[in-house]
């Protein structure tokens, strides 16, 4: 009676399909630097960045940028979103924080910043601070190359007025497990 048992076990792990969707996530981002210029949004980030607005608010601030020299952006290959949101306004600040807070939780399976890595967001950058996936989304002190100073630098350079969003390959084209399904 206990072979049987175990026999029946045994066909039924082997017969059974394996559970992994769920569970199965992407690893933390590496940089991926931009190189060739794609002047449109790739499809994970256009659905990515319209449902930011419609769920969380705030403003659609872009995604593409022209491609008018050397790619050194993610917006210069369809990978970034900028979410306009004004840091000196609660509302905005808790918008971010509500947005920043769902994708860093954690799943029911133990996977941090699960909904991050599942979107394939590679960094992101709000309000003076870089969230960089590469750092398990670690906070650091954000300074543009742009600015020499903090004090002479640009709302926008400081992403004071907008949250930016930048996105894997992957992501950017709406191939990591969060956009199954949206797609």
């Amino acid at each position: 009676m206990r072979l049987l048992g175990i026999a029946v076990l045994l066909s039924t792990l082997l017969v059974a399909p394996p559970a992994v969707a769920e569970s199965d996530i992407e690893d933390y981002a590496s940089y991926e630097p931009s190189s060739k210029c794609h002047p449109r949004a790739r499809p994970g980030t256009d659905y990515l960045a319209h449902w930011m607005v419609r769920k969380f608010g705030g403003g659609f601030g872009g995604t593409a940028r022209p491609c008018d020299r050397k790619a050194t952006s993610e917006h210069q290959n369809g990978r970034a979103f900028d979410w306009s949101l004004d840091a000196t306004k609660r509302a905005d600040r808790q918008r971010a924080r509500t947005f920043m807070s769902r994708i860093f939780q954690t799943d029911r399976h133990g996977n941090t910043d699960a909904w991050a890595r599942r979107m394939g967001v590679m960094y992101i950058i709000w309000n003076d601070t870089m969230y960089p996936a590469w750092d398990h989304f670690e906070p650091e002190p954000y300074l543009s190359s742009s600015c020499p100073r903090r004090p002479r630098c640009s709302k926008t350079l400081r992403h004071r007025d907008h949250l930016h969003l930048s996105l894997t390959t992957r992501g950017a084209r709406g191939l990591t497990s969060w956009y199954d399904g949206r797609l």
